[in-house]
């Protein structure tokens, strides 16, 4: 099905008070964040960190492009983590920096050019090796592939759906909940929540 919600529904809901104090600022905080200059990251892990972040998740958002990497950067820069780890992976910062410098040994190994030089399709095809845990180049060695590809691509759909774009994008107003949820029936919707356009 091929349709999406009315722009401005989850940035309008923010204004009422359907959304706590606390919600409210912390996405209000997170859409009107200017984007971050990488302090982790050097300038050409940023850039290729944005090269693959455009191929898991193309952004074409009217209302304006959500910095993912600058999600990320933050993270690092301030040595955070979600309190555990695969055993196979080292460390965040290391698995990211080694990930991308994998990453880019295994698009030129391939089709013989740095990662973001490559057009789309040879970009894809990079990562599907990526993800499959099949890439050439002596760095995955150091850092699995397949759980290099399952960690990036999970940080890089929670830091867009955590963001009110994101959420404008699929019509979740889950954040909308003082008044609590009488309509729980399969597309029985609440007052609040956005109808779709086709």
């Amino acid at each position: 099905m091929d349709y999406h919600y009315p722009a401005g529904t989850v940035r309008a809901l923010l204004q009422t008070d359907d959304v706590t104090e606390a919600t409210r600022q912390t996405l209000t905080e997170r859409l009107e964040k200017p984007r971050r200059q990488p302090t982790f990251f050097q300038p050409d892990e940023a850039e290729l960190l944005t090269c693959i972040i455009d191929r898991l998740l193309p952004q074409d958002n009217p209302a304006g492009r959500i910095d993912i990497v600058g999600v990320i950067d933050e993270r690092l820069t301030g040595n955070q983590s979600d309190g555990w780890r695969y055993d196979s992976m080292p460390a965040d910062r290391d698995a990211y920096r080694l990930g991308l410098k994998a990453t880019d040994e295994s698009a030129v190994a391939l089709y013989g050019a740095p990662f973001c030089e490559l057009p789309t399709e040879q970009q894809d095809e990079v990562l599907n090796a990526i993800q499959a845990g099949t890439p050439p180049g002596i760095t995955w060695q150091q850092v699995p592939a397949d759980r290099f590809f399952e960690e990036l691509f999970a940080e890089t759909v929670g830091a867009y759906y955590s963001h009110p774009l994101g959420q404008e994008e699929i019509g979740y107003v889950g954040m909308a909940d003082v008044p609590t949820w009488q309509r729980t029936k399969l597309n029985d919707l609440e007052a609040r929540e956005p109808r779709p356009i086709n």
